[in-house]
């Protein structure tokens, strides 16, 4: 072992050597500084390796096992960090089966975030968002100028409902009922996020279901329908 960690030392200084006098051309035995170095370290790193595991006394049999599982663990994450965009996109889209209303998160050609959404049972497109840090389901409208939120969502993102002036007009499944001007601080759909959003607030018990209404959507630079997928884009 000894013997083998001064020959390493002795090589890597002859190395060093050499770099130091080919530093003006640049070249070293015909490869550049840069390639020679790497080549040099790494030819060192594993003549000590293999001298350690033969010294070891371990069967060859063994000791090819060991490499080649080893060599299938670096791999496997090598290829997982290089894939790691696509494993997400089969994570999302397992979760939104399991639970409606799970954005898909995707990145689009041009590398900007987008959102796909399931179409739900009933025939429309559900979505959860992050609302100022709480979970809200809303249902996507395109036939709502603005997003509503019903009285019991808006107290729990933090709205002060008994102060708001419910003066505003509005049309709903329900029929039609009267509505208060609030701010939602933040809106988050997947890699989307909205801030200072103005919603409207319903009174309490006038409206079952949240509505995400066209003031977000036309902040988004497109959406389409396609079959049973709405697909919104950052």
């Amino acid at each position: 072992m000894n013997r083998v960690l001064w020959i390493g030392i002795g090589l890597l200084g002859v190395g060093l050597i050499l770099l130091v006098a080919n530093h003006g051309s640049g070249v070293t035995f015909g490869m550049g500084n840069d390639v020679f170095a790497r080549t040099l370290y790494l030819g060192i790193w594993g003549a000590v390796l293999g001298a350690v595991i033969l010294g070891s006394g371990m069967r060859f049999g063994n000791i090819a096992r060991q490499l080649a599982i080893w060599a299938l663990i670096i791999l496997a994450l090598v290829a997982g960090y290089q894939y790691r965009y696509e494993l997400q996109d089969i994570a999302s889209r397992v979760t939104a089966g399991l639970v409606p209303g799970s954005p898909i998160f995707v990145t689009d050609g041009n590398g900007r975030s987008a959102v796909m959404l399931e179409r739900a049972n009933d025939g429309h497109f559900i979505v959860n968002a992050d609302v100022n840090g709480q979970s809200v389901e809303f249902l996507v409208d395109t036939g709502a100028s603005r997003t509503v939120l019903t009285s019991y969502d808006a107290k729990r993102i933090g709205i002060d409902v008994d102060a708001l002036q419910f003066s505003i007009p509005v049309s709903t499944a329900n029929g039609r009922t009267l509505a208060a001007r609030a701010i939602a601080d933040r809106i988050v759909i997947g890699a989307i996020v909205r801030d200072r959003l103005p919603v409207y607030v319903s009174r309490a018990g006038e409206l079952s279901q949240n509505l995400l209404g066209m003031n977000y959507l036309d902040t988004l630079s497109g959406y389409d329908v396609r079959g049973e997928r709405m697909t919104m884009r950052d």
